[in-house]
């Protein structure tokens, strides 16, 4: 992990080898202050170049409402835009981050879920509204992980709202400028240039074949092909919607869907 807990931490005794640099050669992303005042309208001209370039934009709030309300906002302007936080049904999350990859749309809003864990190589800036306001969500793991959003893409840069340097803020621009001069010094001796992640954009809500799903590597395991009875499908069905809670608890959205997927169609060989 880029930004490992206290437990994790005090599990290594002591021990702990610092890793930053990256096969692809991607830096840091420069990380830019602006202040809080008017960031809604400044933000908005970042996002028509990035939109111009086809790259991707994610915009963290503090709050639903503001999410929603941002969102709206934008659309009015013509930004092609959607949001995404905790309200929204797993499977709904699934599909908006196939289709910002796949270029549906340009800025994605939300919450606490756009952290660590969501590989979107195409967004090439993350605004961070309200990046003064200390909390759990402008924490410095906080900061950290949602700035490591934009560090797939060449072009990555972070831009903090903010009317004062909070501690969290400052911790954050330290540990990231101190990384960035190390790639940098690792990529001129090695001759690297920084190159985008290229990451193949899986079909979305692509059909599974209950066969398919019977017969994949994931579930070799299982000896008997064939659920035989409704009570064995209907037992199946529960042990899958829990295995996709948990996948969309850990922000395994594509893994999620697959659940949902298999789930349907269990349910549709129970309905004959």
């Amino acid at each position: 992990s880029a930004t490992p807990g206290d437990y994790e931490l005090e599990q290594t005794e002591g021990q702990v080898a610092e890793l930053v640099v990256r096969p692809t050669g991607l830096l840091e992303p420069i990380i830019e202050i602006r202040p809080v005042l008017g960031q809604v309208d400044d933000i908005l001209h970042e996002i028509r170049l990035r939109a111009g370039r086809n790259e991707r934009v994610l915009i963290t709030t503090l709050t639903k409402r503001m999410a929603e309300d941002l969102t709206e906002y934008y659309d009015d302007l013509d930004v092609r835009v959607r949001y995404m936080h905790s309200d929204v049904d797993v499977v709904e999350r699934t599909k908006i981050l196939h289709d910002l990859r796949a270029g549906e749309f340009d800025v994605l809003v939300g919450i606490n879920l756009l952290r660590e864990g969501l590989d979107l190589p195409e967004v090439s800036l993350v605004g961070i509204f309200d990046a003064d306001k200390e909390g759990f969500l402008r924490s410095v793991r906080s900061l950290i992980q949602t700035c490591g959003r934009a560090s797939r893409n060449a072009n990555g840069r972070v831009i903090m709202y903010a009317d004062k340097i909070t501690a969290s803020i400052q911790i954050t621009l330290d540990l990231t400028d101190s990384r960035r001069k190390k790639q940098e010094a690792y990529n001129k001796k090695h001759g690297i240039v920084p190159k985008t992640i290229f990451r193949k954009i899986a079909p979305s809500f692509a059909p599974v074949e209950l066969n398919d799903m019977l017969e994949s590597d994931s579930y070799a395991a299982e000896e008997t092909p064939v659920y035989e009875t409704v009570i064995n499908m209907e037992e199946k069905i529960a042990e899958f919607e829990e295995e996709m809670h948990e996948a969309a608890e850990s922000l395994e959205f594509e893994r999620a869907a697959e659940l949902r997927d298999r789930i349907a169609e269990l349910r549709k060989k129970i309905a004959g």
